[in-house]
């Protein structure tokens, strides 16, 4: 069976929901497997992509209901990733992320690991005085959405988050660039266009904000996100820098769900996978795993009368195949 739980070895409830969206990606355990295993035993303990492997087969092969990844664990602290305390899961995501890119030694299996997972930006600067234009391309493990607008206001959908990361945006007084052709600091207009998706399209949605007095709190408003997605009607032509056939893959299919229960000081996470081979949704609660409908996926939207209970905070699309 895929469903097979991690026993929390002490706060380790973000690393095994992290490691749940991992192994059960098709595409990612595909790459996993063709790695070149470290010749002594030393380097294959402290390998993250070898201990990765190892926890996949243990979960494939074992007759428990759960297994610990204490050895994974332990290989990470080697790379500053702490054990025994909170982590944030966009942070370790990215940090699970580069280790493993790193670790790979096969650069075909790096650069499959790239195309699965990263995603392409070109940024605009338009200089509002003289036109002169800067066009800077970047990549991105994850789209950092915002749930707020300028004016504080709750934005309530996925599209809607989408749409305002994506709005342009005026540089003026601090904010002001130089211009290489007026030879001074002038406003410009900045934008950012899309290039190019991956197959396994992550967002984060940045329910953890600071007050001006350093104190961090949770946005716990219902912001909800549908289960297809076509980024054709979500975007303008503008928003876009892609040709037909690149964005004629851009549909998805939600495929995951990390979620965030309780405070900033004092949470927990699991995550809400749907299996690739049984097209099922399920709950990875650390050891504990059920399937769940729909329905219970919803839950997480969020609710602003109830902190506590469970928000989405990142959300896992998977390119949906042609028919």
């Amino acid at each position: 069976t895929e469903a097979i739980g991690l026993y929390n070895i002490g706060q380790s409830c973000c690393l095994n929901s992290l490691l749940q969206v991992f192994l059960m990606n098709l595409r990612f355990t595909g790459i996993l497997r063709r790695i070149r295993v470290p010749s002594c035993p030393a380097q294959r303990k402290n390998n993250v992509p070898y201990q990765m492997l190892l926890l996949l087969e243990k979960m494939q092969c074992g007759k428990s209901k759960a297994i610990g990844p204490t050895d994974l664990a332990h290989c990470l602290s080697k790379y500053r990733v702490k054990l025994f305390v909170q982590h944030d899961a966009a942070q370790l995501f990215l940090t699970l992320w580069n280790l493993l890119k790193k670790q790979m030694k096969k650069p075909e299996l790096v650069e499959e690991l790239s195309d699965l997972y990263t995603i392409c930006i070109q940024e605009h600067l338009v200089c509002q005085n003289c036109s002169f234009e800067i066009k800077n391309n970047s990549t991105m493990l994850t789209l950092p959405l915002p749930v707020l607008d300028a004016n504080s206001h709750k934005l309530e959908t996925l599209k809607h988050c989408l749409q305002y990361f994506f709005r342009p945006e005026e540089l003026t007084g601090q904010n002001m660039c130089f211009c290489q052709e007026c030879g001074r600091k002038t406003a410009f207009l900045q934008s950012m266009k899309l290039v190019r998706l991956p197959q396994t399209l992550t967002f984060h949605l940045k329910r953890f904000c600071c007050e001006r007095s350093s104190r961090m709190y949770k946005l716990s408003h219902s912001l909800s996100f549908p289960q297809e997605l076509d980024f054709n009607e979500v975007l303008t032509e503008n928003q876009c820098q892609a040709d037909d056939n690149e964005k004629a893959t851009w549909q998805y299919e939600l495929f995951a769900v990390v979620a965030h229960s309780g405070s900033t000081s004092c949470g927990h996470y699991c995550a809400y996978i749907r299996s690739l081979t049984e097209c099922k949704w399920y709950c990875f609660n650390d050891s504990d795993v059920c399937q769940v409908s729909w329905d219970d996926v919803k839950c997480t939207y969020g609710r602003s009368n109830l902190h506590w209970r469970e928000t989405a905070y990142l959300l896992i699309y998977m390119k949906k195949h042609p028919q």
